[in-house]
């Protein structure tokens, strides 16, 4: 099935299935995300040929990406090598692995692309979770100077930002300018905004005192600035408040109801109650908005299938693409409705739990068109939703059998969320040194990950940013 295609480098073939048996149906999976790999390890044991395409060599726990940006965590702590992880499904002999980005699929031909046309991979059935990038709402150019967070790359950025701009401050005599070094901005009040105004609050008042001489890293700003009326929209209205209350405690200023015009290297502005606003700031990190993977409309141009909104690709009620059972879009790609036993269909939250829900799906329901057997529809068993605000604060929304659903706050919350997210880490190495990591930074405060070593911010580029006045020699 893996011919080459006409026109492209006849140099360049077609990825070696290693391994490969004759006769078997041919399981293309796009992504490594929490799908994607549970796709695999639903499908592993299953008599057909497995690739795992990912332009990582890496699996990612996204939920605590945040802890690696705000050097809480180092990154080998929350990710791990794919095939590491996928070790014992690799010596089954039916799974590759490879490192390359699909940059196209062909739906009447079932091949995708890979590296823009370098290689084709012929497929039987696609399972394509590609996952979200960062939405900036039209304004592309806001990214420069604010970045998101879903990758280490992203990660890595925002640390080195916000590390630095203690540095600036410590060597800027100016005040005004200083001031403006120690103003840190985060646009968007959902759980990855809220975790990381928190955490950022927390370097400052708990991690850096006593470590600069000039600065005194407690008077640093923390802006929380949220488009809509409350923080955690996707919350209760009183957990919602306990967390602003929570953000307030750790010295946190929330602005609700303030849509951003524009973000530039010297500062945000906004639109608030009192009218337009600026906030002068050199650090700013976006958690506002998400768009689906750009394969969302490479599938859109191939097939014909309907996007929404942000991209996402409208699925059939058992995952597949309307048209097209062998192609299934799982995660955050897809535009998926949960249907229960009993109520209407509704819609699927882009969250890890219902990832990975939809990767044994569609994973199940493949199987099932192997045997002739009619599909099921994708049923979205909710547990509950989690936010850390920082240190003893935390919201909870849990589903308890019997009991129905429980809502709680404070200390009780956050040791929940502790523990749920140690759980659920993949692998044990990971769990002990996040653990380790955990309990070493709860007792002293330290956070070891605070490491710039990287030469796109020398100390050069730090000292053309500064004006020339002398720097006072003390406080």
């Amino acid at each position: 099935m893996n011919s080459h295609t006409p026109g492209s480098d006849p140099s360049l073939q077609d990825a070696p299935k290693a391994g490969a048996a004759p006769g078997r149906p041919q399981v293309v999976i796009v992504g490594c995300g929490f799908g994607g790999i549970e796709a695999v390890r639903a499908l592993s044991e299953a008599d057909v040929e497995i690739t795992l395409i990912d332009r990582t060599n890496h699996h990612l726990f996204q939920p605590l990406l945040y802890q690696v940006a705000t050097a809480g965590l180092s990154a080998p702590a929350i990710s791990g090598p794919i095939r590491h992880i996928l070790r014992h499904e690799m010596q089954r002999g039916n799974l590759t692995v490879l490192l390359g980005e699909v940059t196209g699929i062909d739906v009447a031909a079932r091949r995708v692309t890979l590296d823009g046309n370098k290689e084709q991979i012929a497929y039987d059935h696609l399972i394509v979770a590609a996952g979200a990038t960062h939405s900036y709402f039209g304004h592309d150019d806001w990214a420069a100077h604010a970045p998101g967070l879903k990758t280490l790359a992203d990660a890595f950025r925002i640390r080195r930002r916000v590390l630095l701009a203690f540095e600036r401050a410590e060597r800027q005599a100016n005040l005004e300018r200083r001031k403006a070094c120690l103003t840190f901005a985060v646009v968007g009040a959902g759980p990855t905004g809220v975790e990381m105004a928190g955490m950022l609050a927390e370097i400052a008042h708990h991690t850096l005192p006593d470590e600069y001489r000039r600065i005194d890293s407690r008077r640093a700003r923390v802006v929380l600035v949220e488009g809509g009326p409350r923080v955690l929209g996707g919350f209760t209205d009183a957990l919602s408040a306990k967390a602003l209350a929570q953000l307030h405690a750790l010295g946190v200023e929330v602005l609700t109801d303030a849509k951003v015009t524009n973000i530039d290297a010297e500062g945000l502005d906004y639109d608030g109650p009192q009218g337009p606003q600026r906030i002068p700031t050199h650090t700013v990190v976006w958690a506002a908005g998400v768009a689906a993977s750009p394969l969302g409309r490479a599938l859109a141009g191939s097939s014909g299938c309907t996007l929404d909104r942000a991209g996402r690709v409208a699925v059939e009620a058992d995952l597949a693409l309307p048209g097209h059972p062998e192609i299934s879009v799982i995660g955050d790609l897809a535009a998926a409705m949960s249907h229960p036993r009993r109520g209407d269909p509704t819609p699927v939250p882009g969250v890890s739990p219902a990832a990975k829900q939809m990767g044994r799906t569609a994973a199940q329901n493949l199987l099932r068109r192997l045997r002739g057997e009619p599909t099921r529809a994708f049923r979205y068993l909710d547990y509950g939703a989690l936010a850390t605000i920082g240190r003893h604060s935390a919201i909870a929304m849990v589903d308890v059998p019997v009991i129905g659903r429980v809502q709680f706050s404070g200390v009780m919350a956050w040791l929940f969320w502790l523990f749920v997210h140690i759980y659920f880490l993949i692998g044990f190495r990971n769990r002990l040194v996040v653990l380790s990591d955990w309990a070493w930074a709860y007792f002293s405060f330290e956070r070891q990950a605070r490491v710039v070593a990287d030469p796109e911010n020398p100390p050069a580029a730090i000292a053309s940013a500064i004006p020339s006045t002398p720097t006072p020699p003390g406080p």
